[in-house]
């Protein structure tokens, strides 16, 4: 009998254990690069060579050909310009 008492008295000291929350614990982050996070990139195009779109100045789809970065509206059109980039380079 005391055994089944002390399992019981046990069973419920650890169920209500588990239901207190966790604490929140606060990472570290890397501190980020304020310069590189503020400067916007310069495209050699203001347009997509590919699909005639207008490009934004924050995209990060981006390409080098000829010492010039190539900024795309997307991953496709970047591909395509990769494939004969003299084509479309200006």
């Amino acid at each position: 009998m005391k055994a089944k008492i002390f399992l019981s008295t046990l069973f419920c000291v650890s169920m209500m254990s588990c239901a207190q929350e966790t604490p929140k614990v606060k990472h570290k982050t890397k501190k980020e690069n304020t310069q590189n996070k503020n400067a916007k990139t310069k495209f050699a195009n203001a347009v997509d060579p590919i699909c005639k779109m207008k490009t934004d100045e924050n995209t990060k789809v981006s390409a080098v050909y000829k010492n010039k970065t190539y900024g795309f509206c997307s991953d496709y059109c970047k591909d395509e310009f990769l494939k004969s980039p003299e084509k479309y380079a200006r």
